[in-house]
């Protein structure tokens, strides 16, 4: 085997000292990226979050409304209490209506936007809604 020459080191030294830095601006053009794609995954998580709690609190409102002698402003108080206990920042600017209920049926509709975290991007709108009918007694055969 023959004796490495000064002349052969010089080559692989001179291959390994051209790639130094390859990393470093490597990663300076796909940090960004990364970055972007784990915050749009969160915004995505944070307005998912915002749409569950809207579409609870329009259950339990209707629930609320579809027993015996209530009204669609019961429903209304008691997806308000829902929302006044869970939504905290999550789901900002919520507005719960009832229009759409007529007296067979009960419809509750919660409104909001889910906080925006990417910069000038406005609050996400959320909007989910639930009817059920109302319950009534009824005579046997009628």
């Amino acid at each position: 085997m023959a004796p490495i020459t000064s002349s052969v080191w010089q080559k692989w030294r001179s291959r390994l000292n051209g790639d130094r830095g390859d990393a470093s601006v490597q990663m300076a053009i796909v940090f960004p990226f990364v970055i972007v794609l784990t915050i749009t995954v969160v915004q995505a998580s944070m307005w998912y979050y915002a749409r569950q709690i809207a579409l609870a609190a329009a259950r339990d409102g209707v629930a609320a409304g579809r027993t015996y002698q209530a009204g669609p402003s019961d429903a209304a108080d008691r997806a308000r209490q829902v929302l006044d206990r869970t939504a905290g920042d999550s789901l900002r600017q919520a507005t719960v209506a009832t229009s759409g209920s007529t007296g067979g049926r009960i419809r509750v509709q919660v409104h909001g936007t889910a906080p925006s975290l990417l910069p000038f991007v406005p609050d996400l709108p959320v909007a989910q809604s639930a009817s059920g009918p109302v319950e009534r007694f009824t005579t046997p055969g009628g």
